[in-house]
């Protein structure tokens, strides 16, 4: 068993445990929005004072592909701003969509800087993550008694709504829900809703495959497991399905060898391309029919918010997320899905903000795969955001994705990224 140590030697350090430590606490309370949203911003502020007092330490500096995810996040303001000049939304909508622009796409590069330019162990992360996986098989195991006896699933709305946010979801605490077409229990766990806690269980998976003490690495799998379970996320199951063998093999496919196995692997591929190529065509339409309703909203969402973009608002967007119609069961036209929304609400410059930054990480981390040790592992949890940008709203849900961000940061600094391995 590792002896590893993970105490925390700085202030930074101990928001960072706090912060993940206390997720199912925080959520008790409805707390959880509020503390994400903030911690990064006091992250940031105390690292700031540390280096104006002290001096910067010879590691911390933020690399340019960081510099690029800030100029991206700044884009997303200006076209919040421009956006709301051009449909006359007024001060007061402009001022609530700054901070929300402050609660969501500017966290993304500002967890980056944190965790490039910030003195972080990474097994105190990856330990931290593992205890929030392990509170998460008991909130399983108390609220599927609570299911099975009952209890209702939600049980109160905290009232720090009233701090303001996007919307009662995020402050609503609740043992389980219900999944709106066949009626059976649906859990969501500390997320705002059921898929993004399968998009957690595949982040969880990553960092828990990490961890060096054989207790917490099995608990934290095992937590991470039950989540995508419960979740009843299809996505989150294809995910983390063929997250597995990634995550098993990415430390050894750095060997040549596998390089060989590749090569000849590949061509095999493409012999047999149509087969399985229609093979998982097949499959991911069962997947799509095990939820019509789910998918045809979400088709409905995608199509209007493209059709909007293209005849309202190509270049900035429209500003704010709209209510739909009927036929998506009112929901907010931006929403499920990332590209979509950025170009409804931002417009191109909003999808360019994201999709620029994204692709140069994504290549930067490949290039460093073999001789990068946490490189390996935050390529994964980007190719997991690639994937969840295409369900998902990855800024409403910054709140949550910080510590994938703070490793991926850790990443992108060539100074720090080896220095300890987790």
């Amino acid at each position: 068993m590792s002896t590893q140590q993970v105490n925390c030697t700085s202030t930074e350090e101990k928001l960072i445990w706090f912060g993940l430590v206390m997720t199912y606490p925080l959520f008790a309370i409805g707390g959880l929005y509020v503390m994400g949203s903030v911690l990064g911003w006091l992250i940031f502020i105390v690292a700031m004072l540390r280096i104006f007092i002290h001096g910067k330490e010879a590691d911390a500096y933020i690399p340019a592909l960081i510099w690029l995810w800030i100029v991206g996040g700044l884009m997303m303001l200006l076209a919040l701003l421009v956006a709301h000049a051009n449909w006359d939304l007024g001060l007061a909508k402009t001022i609530k969509s700054s901070i929300g622009w402050a609660k969501g796409w500017a966290l993304m590069p500002l967890f980056l800087v944190i965790g490039a330019m910030v003195k972080i162990n990474p097994a105190m992360v990856v330990r931290a993550v593992c205890m929030v996986s392990l509170h998460s098989i008991i909130f399983a195991i108390i609220s599927i008694a609570a299911y099975v006896a009952g209890l209702p699933g939600d049980l109160f709305v905290s009232p720090l709504k009233a701090i303001g946010g996007p919307g009662a979801d995020f402050f609503t605490v609740s043992f389980y829900g219900l999944n709106p077409e066949t009626g059976a229990g649906r859990w969501r766990f500390f997320a705002p809703w059921a898929p993004a806690a399968g998009f957690m269980a595949c982040l969880f998976l990553i960092f828990c495959a990490q961890e060096k003490n054989r207790f917490w690495r099995n608990s934290g799998l095992l937590g991470s497991l039950v989540m995508c379970l419960l979740s009843q996320s299809r996505a989150g199951w294809v995910i983390y399905i063929c997250l597995v063998p990634l995550v098993m093999m990415k430390d050894r496919l750095t060997n040549p060898i596998w390089f060989i196995v590749v090569g000849v692997a590949l061509p095999a591929i493409v012999i047999l391309g149509e087969p399985i190529f229609e093979w998982v065509l097949g499959s991911y339409e069962d997947i799509k029919a095990s939820r019509p309703d789910s998918t045809r909203v979400r088709s409905a969402l995608e199509n209007i918010a493209l059709q909007r973009w293209q005849a309202e608002a190509p270049i900035w967007g429209h500003g704010i997320v709209e209510r739909g119609p009927k036929i998506v069961e009112y929901m907010p036209i931006g929403t499920h899905h990332s590209w979509y929304g950025l170009l409804f609400v931002k417009g191109i410059v909003g999808l360019l903000a994201l999709a620029i930054p994204l692709a140069f990480t994504c290549l930067y981390l490949i290039f460093q795969y073999a001789s990068n040790h946490h490189a390996r592992s935050a390529l994964l949890m980007i190719v997991v955001f690639i994937c969840y940008s295409f369900f998902e709203n990855l800024e409403i849900l910054a709140f949550l994705l910080w510590p994938a961000l703070l490793w991926i940061g850790i990443a992108l600094n060539p100074l720090k990224s080896n220095i300890s391995k987790a």
